[in-house]
Formats: C-alpha cells, structure tokens, sequence
C-alpha cells in the first residue's frame, strides 16, 4: 500500500531540542471553525459532549504555532500519557532492532514460552507489535466487570505485569485474531530489556533517556516502573505537552532529528502499515502501536485512555497534541480531533 509521505524539517527552522521555535496559526484557518471548536473544549472545566480538555498543543512546519490549557493547568506540568506511552515503547524497540539487538520477526524473548510444546513459542515481536499475539485478554477499565488490565496496573499483576501478561494462554493462533491488550505491551518491554542485557529500573530508565528523551530535548518524561523493574510501557509516561510534541515530531520526521537518524529507516512506516483486524475488532485502523486514521485518511496517532492524544498529519505537517479526561466522551472526542484536521485541509 501507499502511505502517505513523511515531510522533511524545513529550511530554516530549528530542531526543538532546546526550546520550540514559533509560529502563527495559518491565516486560512479564519474561514473555519477552528476558532469555535477550541473555545468550546476550553469553555469550562468539563463540557458534556468532550469532558475535560486540559491542554492543547499544535505544531505545523516543526514550529509551535498553537496552544491552550485549562484552568489549572499549564505548559511546565506533566501530563498522564495512558497508553501513548506504547508508541514511546515502539520507538525504543526500533531502536535496539536498528542495534542489531533484536529481531522483530523472531520469536520472541520470553523465557515462559520456551517449553517443548509451547504454542506462544511461535509469537513473535511483529504480532505483539500489531496487538494479534493470540494471547488471552480483556482489555477492560469498568470496576464491574472481568479486566485483565486492571489486575495487571492496579490488582494482582501490578507488582510484576510482564510476567502477569506472559502468563495468558493462547486464544487465537498467532497473527490470526486483533485484541488490542496493554499486557502485550509490558510482554515487549520486558523482551527488550532482556535483548538490551537484563536492563531493568533505573538502568532501563538511564537507555530511555540516552536514546529517547536526552537527543530529543525531551527533560520532562517520568516514566513508572513495577517492582519487578519493567517500565509500564503500557500505560506510564508522564511528559509536558510540549514533551509529547518533540516526540510526535520525531515520528514525522521519520526517525530522524537535527541530521542524526534515530529510529532505523523504514521503521516509522512500519509503525503505520495497517494490521489485519477481523470485522468488528475495533472502532479505529492499527498498525504497529501506533494508531491509524483517527484524525483522517492518512493520519497516525499516539492515543491514550482519557482522550490523550499525539496525532500526526502528514499532508500538512502538522501535530496535535491533545490532554485531558474524556472517559466517556471517546466517540466525541475523535470527532473534535477530525474536525480540526479538517480546519487546516481547508
């Protein structure tokens, strides 16, 4: 399939790494709804239709053209990243397989599943990439019902969720069945870490900020670990907006930064070559933990589970960086999110 190209930094403009140069909104946008749908996400703590909207960041031509927080809230604080912190741990396993350290279409790395006979044997990190392990899971945030997820961040698996999530039989063959599953997630971290010689905790953290966050320019990140020294690559990686935004740029340059390439070549389209799904598995395209189409034909995106969001244009050089809590309100949100992408391809 044909994805969409990945622009270039323009001439002229310099890499954030130490500060966001800055632009101003394009003069088209005043032909559009752009300025109505921001006044109504920030026109009170919490609106019904979007529910919270805490922090709004917009990057277009690698310059800082736009952003907004709520009562509150502001540009130094650490936003929650729910589960955009899977496209971080995407990046960190382009870069040990740009290493020679691991490869992707290998089985994976999981001493549990090396027993003669073992059908997880044959998951690969490929088909835990694109959530399509076969692994049994319920994805599910409601206290009421079965959840997988909660007992993995928050119950009986929260002292060590790699081995609580390598523990799932198999459901499905693998790379047959979508099941988008947090656990798969933590399963890949913990591969990494053994790829990376049985980097765990603080050394863990030390790798993520010598070849993530440090030539990013990234100084806010504060990513959790469990007892056991996995990160949380799931669900855990607190950054300012603007933070997020050096990351989504990163990933709209292609991997690289200010000449150096950090991510292997073909890696970033890897993340956006959508993955099979069977009918009804899913309300939005996926491609290897990134999400696909949110905003648009074309679009990429680094989503989490209150309506955060690092949403990537590439048509119009753009990145959307969205915080907030919208438990609820997802369905609206997206739309919000597609509306003002629609704005600035006017």
């Amino acid at each position: 399939m044909s994805l969409p190209p990945l622009p270039a930094q323009p001439d002229g403009v310099a890499w954030p790494t130490a500060g966001w140069p800055t632009g101003e909104l394009p003069a088209k946008l005043a032909g559009t709804p752009f300025a109505s749908l921001v006044d109504h996400a920030f026109s009170a703590p919490s609106t019904a239709d979007l529910g919270e909207t805490h922090a709004l960041a917009i990057v277009q031509g690698g310059r800082l053209i736009y952003e907004r927080y709520n009562t509150g809230f502001g540009p130094e604080m650490t936003y929650p990243s729910w589960s955009m912190a899977k496209s971080m741990t995407h990046a960190l396993v382009g870069m040990a397989k740009g290493d020679g350290r691991l490869d992707v279409m290998a089985p994976a790395d999981v001493p549990e599943w090396r027993g003669a006979g073992d059908p997880r044997g044959a998951i690969t990190l490929d088909v835990l990439l694109r959530m399509s392990s076969g692994l049994d899971w319920i994805e599910d945030y409601l206290p009421d019902r079965p959840s997988d997820v909660r007992a993995m961040l928050f119950g009986e698996g929260k002292g060590d969720v790699a081995g609580y999530a390598v523990a799932k039989p198999l459901a499905h063959e693998p790379g047959s069945f979508f099941q988008y599953s947090s656990g798969t997630t933590n399963i890949v971290v913990s591969a990494l870490g053994r790829a990376l010689g049985g980097l765990k905790g603080a050394a863990f953290e030390a790798f993520m900020g010598e070849r993530l966050f440090g030539p990013l320019g990234m100084a806010s990140p504060i990513p959790k670990f469990d007892a056991a020294g996995t990160f949380i690559g799931s669900s855990y990686c607190f950054c300012t907006a603007h933070d997020f935004a050096r990351f989504g740029l990163l990933y709209l340059r292609d991997g690289v930064w200010d000449g150096r390439r950090l991510l292997p070549e073909g890696w970033v389209d890897y993340a956006r070559t959508p993955t099979f799904q069977q009918p009804g598995a899913a309300d939005d395209a996926y491609g290897a933990h990134w999400w696909l189409d949110v905003g648009g034909p074309g679009t990429f995106s680094a989503n989490g589970y209150d309506g955060q969001i690092i949403l990537i244009v590439p048509d119009q050089d753009l990145i959307l960086v969205r915080h907030g809590a919208s438990e609820v309100q997802k369905d609206a949100v997206k739309a919000w999110y597609r509306d003002l992408v629609r704005c600035f391809r006017s």
